[in-house]
């Protein structure tokens, strides 16, 4: 496990454009990558792109809350059979039951993306005005061997420049490759290592961009580490109830960001865990802790103190999954423009 003064140091590097290998060790990322090149032979090219689920859900007045899912296939939902069952239409339906208003999903993830295509995608997201973007990304770095560095700058770019057009940002931090089948030990002990150093490395990166990180490695490791009903034909994607849980873990996150919800505006809950600290100190926790998110925080009306950025840590209660219902352009209702959150 790495500490906060590796977490930051390689955001930094990210950052000002430096560090490459040295900052994860050659040694690690070699195997990982020889190891990553393993798996790819073994799980076998992918057979089939997702259907789009782009639409509009939740049959409720006023103007849509307008939601951008950008990523890879874990934001794509490779392997799944129908849109109902991708990650992007199962958090416009979540977030339409939160909000009671209807929210309008604009998918731009696509299967074999990387950190290099995020920006394509932002292009392509930023026509529709989103409130809010959820961003899967990461894994398809390694097996491309994108230094993390370099993984890192360009999420925090894609960040940024969303952030620039209002648009609210939450971040599914790298997963835990160490829970990936045809990995097998002690290698996937390596993947885990690097795993968790790209994540917290993101967390700190999308934070100080201005975006906030669940991470989604320490809340659904055990859970695909112990129930083979997580896992999809190839032993490397999710099934469909992997996916539903990825999404379930990003929604209230996703809800208290754009200000709707029961725990928008609750205070941090010491007794559960929820804590203010040091940006790279929090990054660290997040990937120990399960479900935690990580966003912005100020303490005595500062948002820095002497160890950098403060933080707040989170673990928010999930809600159950929502009924897909898919609705059509007029039901939207003609009522003047809502403020998001209001």
């Amino acid at each position: 496990m790495m500490n906060a003064r590796a977490a930051k140091k390689l955001a930094q590097a990210a950052a000002f454009g430096g560090g490459g290998l040295g900052l994860i060790g050659a040694t690690l990322y070699g195997v990982l990558t020889a190891e990553a090149r393993y798996a790819r032979r073994v799980i076998g090219p992918m057979k089939a792109h997702p259907a789009k689920g782009d639409g509009l859900y939740g049959r409720y007045p006023g103007h849509p809350i307008t939601l951008a899912m950008i990523g890879d296939s874990s934001a794509a939902g490779y392997g799944t059979t129908s849109p109902d069952e991708t990650p992007g239409v199962l958090l416009a339906c979540g977030l339409a039951e939160l909000a009671k208003r209807p929210v309008r999903l604009v998918d731009v993830s696509r299967t074999g993306a990387k950190s290099v295509d995020l920006a394509g995608q932002v292009d392509t997201a930023l026509l529709a005005g989103p409130h809010v973007a959820a961003i899967l990304i990461g894994v398809n770095d390694v097996k491309a061997q994108v230094p993390p560095s370099t993984s890192v700058r360009l999420l925090d770019g894609a960040v940024r420049r969303l952030r620039a057009a209002n648009c609210e940002v939450v971040v599914g931090t790298c997963p835990d490759l160490g829970v990936v089948r045809p990995i097998m030990p002690p290698l996937r002990q390596v993947a885990r290592s690097w795993s968790q150093r790209l994540a917290a490395a993101q967390t700190i990166c999308v934070v100080e961009a201005g975006g906030r990180t669940v991470s989604m490695g320490s809340l659904l490791s055990e859970a695909f580490r112990t129930n083979p009903s997580m896992w999809g034909e190839d032993n490397f994607h999710p099934s469909v109830t992997g996916y539903a849980a990825a999404a379930a873990a990003l929604l209230p996150s996703v809800a208290a960001s754009v200000g709707v919800g029961p725990e928008s505006f609750v205070h941090p809950e010491p007794f559960r865990g929820e804590a203010v600290l040091p940006i790279a100190e929090a990054a660290v926790q997040a990937v120990r802790t399960a479900g935690t998110e990580v966003a912005a925080a100020k303490v005595a009306g500062n948002e820095r103190g002497p160890r950098g950025r403060w933080a707040q840590l989170r673990h928010r209660r999930r809600h159950p999954k929502p009924e897909v219902e898919r609705v059509e352009e007029e039901l939207a209702g003609t009522e003047d423009a809502v403020p998001v959150g209001k």
